[in-house]
């Protein structure tokens, strides 16, 4: 995603996550990034669909289920995320 246009995070919220099988995750809720470098950690999910939710993967304090941000692999209309990558 280096090349491609930025996008700036208040652009992905509310964006639906899905993988690369079609699979429906939820909406982006916020971001989680490392202060000190900006890299971004986690995508954390709103309205978790029910698939989501049996998953069992990792959640904020706030009981946010997280996506971490190097399982995404493409932005657009969609979050699309390899499932393979946050099982």
């Amino acid at each position: 995603m280096a090349k491609e246009k930025r996008k700036f995070s208040k652009e992905l919220i509310g964006k639906t996550i899905v993988s690369k099988t079609g699979k429906t995750f939820g909406r982006v809720s916020d971001l989680m990034f490392e202060t000190r470098t900006g890299e971004l950690l986690a995508i954390l999910l709103k309205n978790p669909t029910e698939y989501a939710s049996k998953l069992e993967l990792e959640k904020s304090k706030q009981n946010e289920i997280k996506i971490p941000f190097n399982s995404v692999i493409a932005i657009g209309d969609f979050v699309v995320i390899a499932e393979e990558d946050i099982l």
